[in-house]
């Protein structure tokens, strides 16, 4: 059996991935997004970056041969090259059982080892900004083998990130972590024990298996597929036998907090959103978010906006401002685009006079993103901070004001969820904010301006699906003020706990 860096990194993503990288048929994986491919492409260009500042080594050797790679490489070794690029290490660990791993880099530092007077040290080079758990154990497994190939452990492992720079992996910290994960790993793949199709959305979507798994949970009635259904919570519900939907919701909340240990918001959010679920209905949870001393806000005129960004450029290209002008019936949409990096501090101050030519208009937006990005925006170019604040204090989050006064049926409270169930739908069904990066990207490349269109057009769809969330929630909370006669439900008291946190 041959065991790799890749699958270990994959199985602390998702062991199901591994399983069916593993064992399912492939022809069911769909290959990967126009934004998995871009991640790559950015990958490879940071460590080309990284790697243009050393000179280095690379083993000769057929494709996927690791035999005939690991030979070369460790004669590189033997003849102390100060540095060797995606240098192959393998280790045969018992009769069925073979180790393979590809450090971007090996180092030669002094130190005893098979080869003499020097050992190598590995350095793992990652997109990501922060030494996650799952890469510091990646660079461990390098470590590993590599101790068995030079027959000393490394003192130390690196990873190289994108901002952060280096880090420095505690490999003593980090070895049984290592040695329980690879145990439960090795007997998944040994025993060819198929995981549930446990479905989180945030991580599920960029996967190739993401179509036939999601199948199998909704075929399944998946409890994953309740919000605040987490992975850590999923087995503590399993050992009380709460193993279906309507188990969740024929149970009172503090039951469930009694059984589980749940906190008392999450038991309450958890129960009703599993209602909500069983009845196909929205469930009442109060008619404004908890501290907010006025309802949701009508004004006769509105502005709906949905920013645009390309984070590996830190760059906010795209201001879409949906005005609404309820007295003469017009919607007009600003696309304030930044064609090149350049020109987003001119975009900026568009937006800018925008909404100062509607100084009354809230502004109704999805999601925190908009006002971080207003205040990032404002330092970076100097805007007095008075007028940000006077800005600020007409933004209203529609996110939170559907999370905290209703539970309704649908598997997570993005956006595009919540649009659709009321019944908007995009001109383009697979347009997402992954795929504008994307697209963002290939305009700055080709200078198609086929990608822009595009872009704007969903751009447009994410302000008017916020202004249809907004009027669907304006009747619907009008409609349950009218039939509590203006009181907030009870239930407001227990839950204060957004479901898309839980």
């Amino acid at each position: 059996m041959l065991l790799t860096a890749r699958q270990l990194l994959s199985f602390q993503r998702c062991h199901r991935q591994t399983y069916l990288d593993a064992f399912g048929d492939l022809q069911n994986k769909a290959e990967p997004s126009d934004f998995l491919t871009k991640l790559r492409q950015d990958k490879a260009q940071h460590q080309q970056e990284f790697l243009a500042n050393y000179t280095y080594e690379r083993p000769n050797y057929p494709a996927r041969d690791w035999i005939a790679g690991a030979q070369a490489t460790l004669e590189l070794m033997q003849a102390g090259v100060e540095q060797i690029h995606r240098g192959v290490l393998r280790v045969e660990s018992d009769i069925d059982l073979v180790s393979v791993a590809i450090p971007d880099l090996l180092t030669k530092v002094p130190g005893d080892s098979f080869f003499g007077g020097w050992q190598y040290v590995p350095t793992s080079i990652q997109l990501s900004k922060r030494p996650k758990l799952e890469y510091q154990l990646l660079a461990t497994f390098q470590a590993q083998v590599l101790a068995d190939c030079q027959g000393v452990w490394p003192e130390v492992a690196y990873l190289y990130l994108r901002e952060r720079g280096w880090y420095t992996v505690d490999l003593e910290k980090n070895r049984p972590k290592l040695a329980d994960l690879l145990s439960e790993l090795l007997t998944m793949l040994r025993q060819q024990q198929e995981p549930e199709a446990f479905i989180v959305n945030n991580r599920c979507s960029l996967c190739g298996w993401y179509e036939p798994c999601y199948a199998i949970a909704k075929s399944q009635k998946h409890l994953s597929l309740i919000p605040g259904i987490t992975p850590s919570r999923y087995p503590i519900l399993q050992a009380h036998n709460l193993t279906t939907t309507e188990a969740i919701a024929a149970i009172e909340p503090f039951d469930l907090q009694a059984l589980t240990g749940f906190s008392k918001d999450v038991s309450v959010k958890m129960v009703h959103q599993a209602q909500a679920f069983v009845q196909d209905q929205p469930v009442t949870l109060a008619l404004r978010p908890p501290g907010y001393d006025l309802p949701l806000p009508t004004a006769m005129v509105e502005l709906y906006f949905d920013i645009e960004a390309e984070p590996s450029l830190n760059l906010a290209y795209l201001h879409g401002v949906l005005v609404i002008n309820r007295q003469t019936q017009e919607q007009t949409f600003y696309p304030l685009l930044a064609q090149t990096p350049e020109e987003e501090q001119r975009v900026w101050e568009d937006f800018l006079a925008l909404v100062q030519r509607y100084p009354n208009a809230p502004i109704f937006h999805f999601c925190a993103y908009e006002v971080q990005t207003v205040e990032r925006l404002a330092r970076l170019y100097d805007t007095p901070m008075p007028m940000i604040e006077t800005l600020l204090e007409r933004f209203v989050d529609l996110h939170i004001w559907v999370t905290k006064t209703v539970v309704l049926p649908i598997e997570s409270y993005t956006l595009k969820l919540i649009a659709r169930w009321i019944g908007f739908e995009w001109r383009n069904s697979e347009a997402n904010g992954a795929q504008s990066i994307y697209w963002y990207s290939q305009w700055l490349e080709t200078c198609d301006r086929t990608f822009l269109e595009t872009i704007l057009i969903y751009n447009e769809d994410d302000c008017r699906a916020t202004y249809a969330v907004k009027e669907w929630l304006t009747i619907f909370l009008e409609q349950q003020a009218t039939s509590t006669n203006g009181q907030q439900p009870l239930i407001s008291d227990f839950a204060t706990t957004d479901p898309h946190e839980i």
